[in-house]
């Protein structure tokens, strides 16, 4: 039987009230809105369970990735989001990563955020501002010892996109944003055709696309960011990235941007390419300057 464990007020486009649920044989919860006429939002579960409710097919779904802390102490979070072109969510972006944060001394979670056949926008930055909320608050998070200071947030391709577009235009926000060859802008010139029209739609006017386009809405309210990508990305023009690095430099925004001269797209820890696997110890001394983790 499913019953409530906390109650909180949240700004969500709007003032929601929602609850956490939690079904008595396990820890997994459920976060939906109190509103019968609102759709279940967010389920999360440890990474050895499954959802106890797959019939929900309306809901995201965090998957959290525990580190191991000797002295009990509030550790940052690391949120993830795989890419995968809007049209689904890539593996080895998601657990291997998490999993590496966690060798950095962090609790990490991985956010299988809705693809529905018609993409809503404004549904997929709330599932992405669900999971931030639900890991800045102590009483529904997880029994993990969270530092709600300490919230990062990681999206790779697609899901650099939504990472960044939430990061500039949410209500919820992440302390830190790292971006690992990100889709950005939707302009015709440099975009991931397949991401664009995934996420607009077919015939989107110019209006939607510059309102979705991460590198036009950064204001000095978006978090400092890593950034990196590969020169010869053929999928995702280097463009992105440095468009985006631009509009942070504009708004004063403190940022790191590498690319590396020739990598794949889609490299996630880049363990086949030794070049560009060097985004993993910048990324980390960029963590430590941040005060995220100690010494690696």
């Amino acid at each position: 039987m499913i019953r409530e464990a906390a109650l909180v007020d949240m700004q969500l486009g709007g003032a929601m009230a929602v609850e956490f649920a939690c079904d008595n044989a396990s820890d997994n919860y459920i976060f939906h809105s109190k509103d019968q006429e609102e759709k279940l939002m967010l389920q999360v579960c440890h990474f050895t369970e499954t959802p106890k409710d797959p019939a929900v097919s309306d809901s995201s779904i965090l998957t959290l990735y525990p580190a191991e802390s000797a002295d009990e102490r509030a550790l940052p979070f690391m949120l993830v989001l795989p890419g995968g072109g809007y049209q689904n969510r890539a593996y080895h972006e998601g657990e291997p990563i998490a999993q590496w944060f966690n060798e950095l001394g962090m609790h990490a979670g991985v956010l299988h955020y809705r693809l529905e056949e018609t993409i809503e926008p404004a549904s997929l930055i709330q599932d992405v501002e669900d999971a931030l909320s639900w890991a800045r608050d102590p009483e529904v998070s997880f029994g993990l010892a969270i530092n709600p200071n300490q919230i990062g947030m990681i999206g790779f391709s697609a899901g650099g996109h939504l990472a960044a577009i939430t990061a500039v235009t949410g209500k919820i926000k992440p302390d830190l944003l790292i971006l690992s060859y990100p889709v950005i802008t939707f302009e015709e010139d440099y975009t991931h055709q397949g991401s664009r029209s995934r996420f607009l739609g077919e015939d989107a006017d110019a209006e939607l696309v510059a309102r979705y386009s991460a590198d036009q809405r950064v204001d000095r309210h978006a978090p400092p960011t890593f950034l990196w990508t590969s020169a010869d990305d053929g999928a995702v023009p280097v463009e992105n990235s440095m468009r985006f690095a631009a509009a942070l430099s504009k708004a004063k925004v403190p940022f790191e941007l590498h690319v590396f001269e020739s990598g794949r797209h889609g490299l996630g820890l880049s363990e086949d390419n030794a070049s560009c696997r060097q985004w993993l110890g910048c990324c980390a001394n960029w963590l430590e300057h941040h005060q995220f983790i100690q010494k690696w």
